[in-house]
């Protein structure tokens, strides 16, 4: 998850994926030989475009089921999060996100479908708002890839 402060507080980034029409944080898969923070500064930026983050606190974990269908198999996974903050504003997703948007994390946690997800943005907002030291970007909303 990564986090930058606008005018009014802290926005989250939130990626579109676009086969599936809902909004989502970036995560991804540890590859062999790499620790978990440096897997997620890896995904962020493959996923993001971002290269200039700081990696925070981890955030926590979370655990769920899905059905593959190219691969005709259920999937069980465990994402793990961390805090990470940066301030770049202008994101590059992959091109299965077809949009990215910075957003307050209230509206962040409405936008994002799970429950999961939602918890791990009320982490993020408990931690920063305990620790609320972020550099301070001027995020550019509803940003679409060129």
């Amino acid at each position: 998850m990564v986090v930058g402060a606008g005018g009014a507080g802290y926005r989250l980034l939130l990626l579109h994926l676009e086969g599936e029409n809902r909004w989502c944080l970036p995560k991804g898969h540890v590859e062999p030989g790499e620790s978990l923070a440096a897997s997620a500064l890896r995904e962020v930026r493959e996923e993001t475009g971002l290269d200039d983050i700081v990696l925070g606190d981890e955030l926590g974990e979370v655990s769920y089921r899905f059905y593959s269908p190219s691969r005709g198999v259920n999937i069980h996974k465990t994402s793990v999060y961390f805090l990470g903050r940066t301030a770049q504003s202008v994101a590059h997703p992959e091109r299965i996100f077809d949009r990215y948007e910075w957003v307050a994390l209230e509206r962040a946690w409405e936008l994002v479908p799970y429950d999961t997800d939602r918890t791990i943005v009320e982490k993020a907002r408990c931690l920063l708002e305990r620790s609320p030291t972020v550099t301070r970007p001027s995020p550019k909303q509803g940003a679409r890839k060129g």
